[in-house]
């Protein structure tokens, strides 16, 4: 079945089984269509390093101008700079990101946004119906694009944003993973005269070091041993296979996106925030002294939708999806979330010290439980309604922005599906690891008894 690839927020999938040369062909030539439709006169399409890319992005193209529609190669880059495209006076009405982000090596997919708007959800899914019609359709190879050299005005752009940071005598770590951040990390560095000791920057596919995503722990050892062998380096930062997200770190601290959130809000007045349901109830609490925060839903499209809505300056995931509308144009992009980061450094905020400052909350990580596809929006319903048939013990307050999140005296629990794999996410806080365990058990417990019922 094609439906596996069209998520609630991109196409994605595992290349050669349901995304191959004829769903490519179809998709392409589909969206062409659509493009059109929506009185687009022309698409960027950017890939990042994935050993598929190129296959890929031939097939693309390839029903891309069998469609009629002008097509401009970027090239390969990041994830953000396909976003750039769309803005600072540029002339390209739609783009194409060919990327798996921090997936492993075997996926990829397409990002897609026309007139800057994220093309996802039920639109998304309305459209996948006419991808099958096409799917048999000859779709003869066309390459025909004009290259147009997106990186040097992207970093023409952030030179000058950031020229206050040139030459700043200060000695960093930046890890890009063998994923697309490299191509812009060197030139940009560079083009600063900036102190970056620079990991794994050649873009490679197989990533011979570590998996593209920073937010394992695991994947960021090597950054980790180098803070440790030199004292002098205090921070280091990390980037996803397609660079739209951002994880800082020092020898003691690994900064999650809502944390990141809050130092970055810290230094723009009278903020509006934008924050999604797994974020940290710190966040919430500290943000409403100096500004005014929301909690969203979680996933970049809700989140670009909900920032237009409620005109947010500043937006975040946990997983390091910065979005910045204050001083930049309101797309998640791990580069300039990287600069904002540094800027505060140069600023002379000291960046551990103020998260430590914070009441001290017990987190856990994310927990998924494998959930079928069919199942998963099913179970989180029969839950909600059995907390609402009080069925779990001192419960405050319940939100049903995204899934459920409890609110009880000590801490929250979170129970959502995920809109791209087949599982349900859960996340617990409270004051103390004994009291979010606690928590984290009777929820758990209902959980299953709901599932057994099933």
């Amino acid at each position: 079945m094609l439906d596996v690839i069209f998520r609630e927020y991109d196409i994605r999938g595992i290349y050669g089984q349901e995304l191959n040369r004829s769903s490519a062909k179809a998709i392409g030539f589909c969206l062409g269509l659509k493009m059109l439709e929506k009185k687009c006169k022309n698409v960027s399409v950017g890939y990042d390093a994935r050993c598929s890319a190129d296959e890929l992005f031939s097939y693309l193209v390839s029903g891309l101008n069998k469609a009629g529609i002008k097509v401009y190669n970027l090239g390969l880059i990041p994830t953000p700079l396909g976003y750039f495209s769309l803005y600072e006076g540029m002339k390209f009405d739609a783009n194409i990101m060919i990327t798996g982000s921090h997936n492993p090596k075997e996926y990829n997919g397409f990002k897609i946004t026309i007139h800057k708007e994220s093309f996802f959800g039920k639109e998304l899914k309305e459209f996948s119906k006419e991808v099958y019609k096409h799917l048999d359709d000859e779709i003869e190879e066309n390459l025909e694009v004009e290259n147009y050299d997106i990186l040097s005005l992207y970093i023409e752009f952030m030179k000058e944003q950031f020229k206050n940071l040139k030459g700043f005598d200060y000695e960093f770590i930046i890890d890009c993973g063998n994923g697309a951040a490299g191509v812009v990390i060197e030139p940009l560095i560079k083009a600063l005269n900036l102190k970056a000791r620079i990991l794994f920057s050649k873009p490679d596919g197989q990533f011979p070091n570590h998996a593209p995503d920073p937010t394992e722990e695991k994947n960021l050892r090597a950054a980790q041993e180098l803070l440790k062998q030199n004292s002098q380096i205090k921070f280091a930062f990390a980037f996803d296979g397609d660079a739209d997200r951002m994880v800082a770190l020092t020898r003691n601290h690994i900064f999650c996106g809502d944390e990141l959130c809050y130092l970055f809000a810290k230094d723009i007045p009278n903020p509006r925030i934008l924050a999604e349901v797994k974020s940290s109830q710190n966040l919430f609490d500290a943000v409403e002294k100096f500004g005014t925060i929301f909690m969203g839903k979680t996933g970049h499209s809700n989140i670009k939708k909900m920032m237009k809505e409620k005109r947010i300056d500043l937006a975040a995931e946990v997983s390091g999806h910065i979005f910045f509308k204050h001083r930049y144009f309101g797309y998640d992009d791990g580069i300039y979330a990287f600069l904002r980061a540094l800027e505060l450094i140069f600023k002379g905020y000291d960046l551990e010290d103020s998260i430590r400052a914070l009441p001290q909350l017990y987190t856990t990580p994310e927990l998924k439980i494998p959930a079928e596809e069919e199942q998963k929006f099913i179970l989180v319903e029969k839950f909600k309604n059995a907390v609402k048939n009080g069925q779990l013990n001192g419960v405050k307050e319940l939100c049903e922005i995204d899934g459920v999140r409890i609110k009880f005296e000590e801490g929250w629990a979170l129970l959502r599906a995920s809109n791209t794999s087949a599982y349900l996410i859960t996340r617990f806080e409270a004051r103390s690891e004994k009291e979010a365990q606690k928590i984290k058990t009777q929820v758990l417990e209902l959980f299953e008894k709901i599932r057994a019922g099933i």
